[in-house]
């Protein structure tokens, strides 16, 4: 049975407009406490400006332990919390918990390695001039490193979108949730180009737009 598209068209609208609320949203949460978490792995590793063995130990194991966990098995583990948090399991609210669980540790890696490729000689030079390890980190190392951690998490957006599409199948709305119950599941194969055509085109635009941000930083 194919799809009557006159009905069709608005939903493909509404579920885009969930899967880009979705991954901005998650993109926005992870990204504060990412950096957050970056910094403070980036600070106390060992001769780190606030360097801390067990603190870095921890974190970098917790770390390790949470960015390889699947999409789909991450929003499966935390869905008790999720529902205790939001009221449900299911819905574009409830998968943000778990993409921004995730993402967040994806991005602290990504923060913590951007900052160790900063010029060693920077921070020596502000230490020089009595500058205090937190204002290092925040004004001197992130600005610094601001070009290439933008390329990051343009990298971490499109990682995203995918994300959103496997949320998308077990509820969690969106592109993926259209593609699977007006396409897959409806041996429509108009309705899964359309979606792979909006989907490409999501990824494309973010990289666009990671790739014009980064080139303005680095120009300065």
């Amino acid at each position: 049975m194919h799809a009557d598209w006159n009905l069709l068209w608005p939903k493909i609208a509404e579920a885009t407009g969930q899967t880009v609320y979705m991954v901005l949203a998650t993109l926005v949460l992870s990204t504060v406490l990412g950096l957050a978490l970056g910094l403070l792995l980036y600070a106390s590793r060992k001769g780190g400006l606030l360097h801390n063995r067990i603190v870095y130990a921890v974190l970098s194991v917790l770390v390790n332990v949470v960015r390889p966990v699947p999409a789909l098995i991450a929003i499966v583990v935390l869905s008790p919390v999720t529902r205790e948090l939001i009221g449900t399991a299911v819905g574009t609210d409830a998968v943000i918990l778990p993409m921004t669980v995730i993402a967040t540790f994806g991005v602290a890696r990504i923060v913590e390695s951007n900052l160790l490729a900063v010029e060693p000689g920077v921070v020596e030079a502000a230490r020089a001039m009595g500058t205090g390890p937190v204002r290092i980190l925040v004004t001197v190392l992130v600005p610094e490193a601001l070009g290439p951690l933008i390329l990051g998490l343009t990298f971490m957006l499109v990682a995203l979108i995918d994300f959103s599409v496997i949320a998308g199948t077990v509820g969690g709305g969106g592109v993926g949730n259209l593609a699977i119950t007006h396409g897959y599941l409806r041996f429509d194969t108009r309705v899964m180009v359309v979606t792979v055509l909006i989907l490409i085109a999501l990824v494309q635009a973010a990289q666009l737009l990671g790739n014009v941000l980064s080139r303005k930083v680095l120009r300065r």
